[in-house]
C-alpha cells in the first residue's frame, strides 16, 4: 500500500487585481475584483515505504505549494491526499509525529540559543524521555559529524554546521516520511555531500520515506532513482531518472584527447562539435550512430584517450522543461 497518496490534487488561489492611477486605487478599495492562479493542476502520483523521490521543477512550477499540501500547512482546492494513513490538513498529532518537513531557507533553532536548547523544546513537543533524548541526539549527532557544535549558539554556526542542526531538530521525533524542500540550499560543496551521504544512511537505516525538491542535481543523481517533474503545476513526467535520460537525451556525448591538434572543420564530420580545447574534443552523437562514429574516429584519428558518457543531467533536465513535456 502506498505511503503517499495523491489524487487529482490542485490548487487556486485568488489574487486581487488592481488598475493603475487613483481611479484604479478607488474601484480595487470598495469593489475589489480577483482572478484565480492554478499553482498545482489535477496532481496525481504514489510513493511507496523507502522510497527516495526526487521532485523537481523550475521556480514558480507548483513543487513547494505540493510539499504544502502534503505536510498540511495548506488546504488543496480539490483532490485526495493520504499521507501514512492521514489527511494531512486534518493535522492530527499521529500524522505529525510521522512526518518533517525541512525547507532550506527557513530554519526552526532559536537563534541566541545553543541548538541543544532548541532539541530540548522540540522533545518536550514529541513527548520523548530525557533518556531518549540524550540516545537520539548522540546517534543523530554522530551521524552529522556535528557533536561539538550543538552547546554554541546557533548565530555561531557555519551555514552548513546549522544546516546539520536543523535536520537534526526535525528528525529528533524519528519521522516515517520526510518532506525536503532545498536542504541543501547555499551550502558548499564539501556541506553538500555531507548531507547528502546522512539523508542516505537515514534513508537506509529506518526505511524513511523521503520526497526531495532541489535545484543542485547532485541531490537528485546521488539519492534518487525516481523523479517526478512539474511544470506549470502539472506532472509531466514520474519515472525512473535513467528512464528520463533515455526517452529525452537521443544523444551521448564523445570525449576525445588526440595526438596533436586537428581543425575544427575536420573534427566537426564526426557529429556536432561541443567544445574543442587544444587537443580535447567533446562531440554529440546520436545513441543509433555512437557505435559507427566511434569506430570512424578510432580509425582516422591518433586518439590517446576516448570516453562515451550520457550528456548531464541537467542539460536533460532543463530540455524537458523548455519543451514543458516530456516526448
Amino acid at each position: 500500500m502506498p505511503l503517499i497518496d495523491v489524487a487529482n490534487l490542485r490548487k487556486v488561489y485568488p489574487v486581487a487585481v488592481k488598475e493603475p492611477g487613483l481611479a484604479g486605487t478607488l474601484r480595487h478599495f470598495f469593489r475589489r475584483q480577483y482572478r484565480n492562479i492554478e499553482a498545482v493542476k489535477q496532481v496525481s502520483f504514489t510513493i511507496e515505504p523507502g522510497e527516495v523521490v526526487g521532485f523537481l521543477g523550475p521556480n514558480g512550477a507548483g513543487k513547494t505549494t505540493t510539499l504544502k499540501m502534503l505536510t498540511g500547512l495548506i488546504h488543496p482546492s480539490a483532490g485526495r491526499v493520504s499521507v501514512a494513513g492521514h489527511v494531512p490538513f486534518h493535522r492530527e498529532a499521529p500524522f505529525l509525529q510521522k512526518i518533517t518537513l525541512v525547507m532550506g531557507q527557513k530554519q526552526q533553532l532559536i537563534w541566541d540559543l545553543p541548538a541543544l536548547d532548541s532539541l530540548r523544546i522540540n522533545a518536550a513537543i514529541y513527548g520523548l524521555s530525557a533518556r531518549e533524548l540524550r540516545y537520539r541526539i548522540d546517534e543523530l549527532a554522530d551521524m552529522l559529524a556535528i557533536q561539538d557544535k550543538l552547546t554554541q549558539p546557533v548565530r555561531k554556526l557555519s551555514l552548513g554546521e546549522r544546516m546539520k542542526a536543523e535536520m537534526l531538530a526535525a528528525l529528533i521525533h524519528r519521522p516515517q516520511v520526510l518532506f525536503l524542500d532545498e536542504p541543501t540550499l547555499g551550502l558548499d560543496v564539501n556541506a553538500q555531500v555531507a548531507v547528502r551521504d546522512f539523508l542516505q544512511a537515514y534513508n537506509q537505516r529506518y526505511q524513511a520515506t523521503i520526497l526531495l525538491t532541489s535545484h543542485y542535481m547532485a541531490d537528485i543523481t546521488a539519492l534518487c532513482d525516481r523523479v517526478l517533474l512539474i511544470y506549470q503545476g502539472q506532472l509531466i513526467y514520474d519515472g525512473r531518472l535513467d528512464g528520463l535520460l533515455e526517452r529525452f537525451a537521443p544523444y551521448r556525448e564523445v570525449t576525445v584527447e588526440l595526438d596533436g591538434n586537428l581543425p575544427r572543420d575536420l573534427l566537426s564530420r564526426y557529429g556536432e562539435l561541443r567544445t574543442l580545447d587544444g587537443c580535447k574534443a567533446v562531440f554529440i552523437v546520436r545513441r543509433e550512430a555512437l557505435t559507427q562514429t566511434v569506430s570512424k574516429i578510432l580509425a582516422d584519428l591518433k586518439i590517446q584517450d576516448l570516453t562515451v558518457t550520457d550528456p548531464p543531467i541537467e542539460d536533460v533536465i532543463g530540455r524537458v522543461f523548455q519543451a514543458g513535456a516530456v516526448l
